[in-house]
């Protein structure tokens, strides 16, 4: 902005001499009067000039200072500045900041009852430790049992679980490796039975888990692959407490491993009337599996008063791996069981994988069973008589640890994935055996599940 009378500052007649190239000029100055082209017209005279080595201070003196204050033109009359500040206020602008302020307050106490509720909730309770296993002593035989078995375990299973090394042995790496291999070739085709009554390995005490036989003629065959299924039933078992397994799962198709409990005495009855759980099952399938592959696992309780009226889809849920596999490195398996509750989890027991809080009521009255079975006959309720609601859940459990290979029961479905048989198919197992060139090359690893450490801990 410009006015009529204009300042101009000129240096004139200003000599530097640097003494040397280490210091640094320092030029002080003063104003004086120069000649007057302009009213206000001035000149800037050098007075001094000196070189210290550190800091350089200019000072400068001006004649006749305007001790004025900024002021803004736009303003004519100081009487128009606007204080609202001053004026008198509406008493109801208070609660523009009482209401907002007492709603934050009352949050925050909300919030706090509500974390100090549930931190009040849970039940920290006592464990004593009843098994641990670490593989250092090796694979030992008196505490796990090797089932051996043909019968497909009730769900047309194809391996046969052997009592042998080559299946489930404890490895270089300290950890136990149940690897499944395949049969002898001339056991398939060829007419040939296997009678492990017969050799004296049988567990079963049914015969068709215990003899098998290939027929050419029939296209039925021996199973066609071997595999291992241990468990801790003689000694070492929980009734309310915790287990933990940290394992790694196989990789395959139609590989099927698990880890799970069966009661001991089955109390209630035969399957599923006295329970199963299931704290992990998967399929070595690759991801893109319809059903899931190696990247889900899934935990599930059993019950029902009859095998066609389990209740297991009630209580069952899935878990996916975290931008990973089940196969591709070590989880943690967790189960933790009291008599008001069971769950599962994976690595953490903040990341549940299946939550059931057992009913006021007891199962069955949640189970919604029909009245009468498929023959007509009536279903009776075998657990409420006991007055706990946990019933079948409520007697000691102990663990099994297997790789199963195919089924018909299901568990993989028909026409998903290339699966080379159907399950109603008579000649399903020589289906399988016939596709290998397809599923063999896929079992990563030799298909084995390895597993570092189990531990099992007793409600005390």
């Amino acid at each position: 902005m410009c006015s009529s009378g204009r300042e101009e500052i000129r240096i004139t007649d200003t000599i530097l001499t640097l003494p040397n190239h280490d210091s640094v000029p320092s030029i002080v100055f003063t104003l004086s009067e120069g000649p007057q082209e302009l009213p206000t017209q001035r000149s800037i005279t050098p007075i001094s000039v000196r070189s210290p080595a550190a800091t350089s201070v200019a000072s400068f003196t001006q004649a006749n200072p305007r001790n004025r204050y900024f002021h803004s033109r736009r303003i004519k009359d100081p009487k128009e500045i606007q204080k609202p500040w001053l004026g008198k206020k509406d008493p109801r602008e208070k609660w523009v900041t009482i209401i907002p302020l007492t709603g934050i307050v009352i949050g925050l106490g909300i919030a706090a009852f509500l974390v100090y509720n549930g931190i009040s909730s849970v039940v920290n309770r006592k464990y004593c430790e009843v098994f641990v296993e670490d593989w250092s002593q090796g694979f030992r035989e008196d505490i796990w049992t090797r089932e051996v078995e043909v019968g497909g375990f009730g769900n047309g299973q194809f391996e046969f679980t052997t009592p042998y090394s080559e299946n489930s042995f404890v490895g270089s790496d300290g950890m136990l490796h149940i690897r499944p291999t395949i049969t002898e070739t001339q056991l398939l085709e060829n007419d040939n039975i296997l009678d492990l009554t017969a050799e004296g390995l049988c567990t079963s005490n049914l015969k068709k888990n215990c003899v098998t036989r290939t027929s050419v003629a029939n296209r039925t065959i021996i199973n066609p692959v071997r595999s291992a299924r241990i468990h801790t039933k003689t000694s070492a078992s929980i009734r309310y407490g915790k287990v933990e397994v940290r394992a790694k799962l196989p990789e395959g198709k139609w590989l099927w491993p698990a880890i799970w409990m069966l009661p001991v005495n089955s109390t209630y009855g035969d399957w599923p009337r006295s329970g199963e759980i299931d704290i992990v099952e998967s399929r070595g399938n690759r991801y893109s599996h319809k059903q899931g592959g190696n990247d889900i696992m899934s935990s599930a309780l059993h019950w029902g008063p009859d095998a066609e009226n389990s209740a297991w889809w009630k209580t069952n849920n899935k878990g996916g791996a975290l931008h990973t596999t089940y196969a591709e490195k070590f989880h943690t398996f967790g189960l933790e069981w009291s008599e008001n509750y069971l769950f599962t989890y994976v690595n953490s027991r903040l990341l549940l994988v299946l939550y059931v809080p057992f009913p006021k009521g007891g199962l069955y009255k949640s189970g919604g069973f029909p009245l009468t079975n498929s023959k007509g006959a009536r279903i009776i309720d075998p657990w409420s008589q006991t007055g706990r609601r946990s019933t079948p859940f409520d007697q000691h459990f102990y663990l099994i640890l297997n790789v199963a290979v195919g089924a018909t029961n299901g568990w993989f479905e028909d026409g998903i994935d290339g699966k080379p048989w159907v399950d109603g198919s008579q000649s399903a197992r020589k289906d399988f055996w016939d596709a290998r060139q397809d599923w063999h090359p896929t079992w990563k690893n030799n298909g084995e599940m390895v597993v570092e450490s189990v531990k099992m801990w007793q409600q005390c």
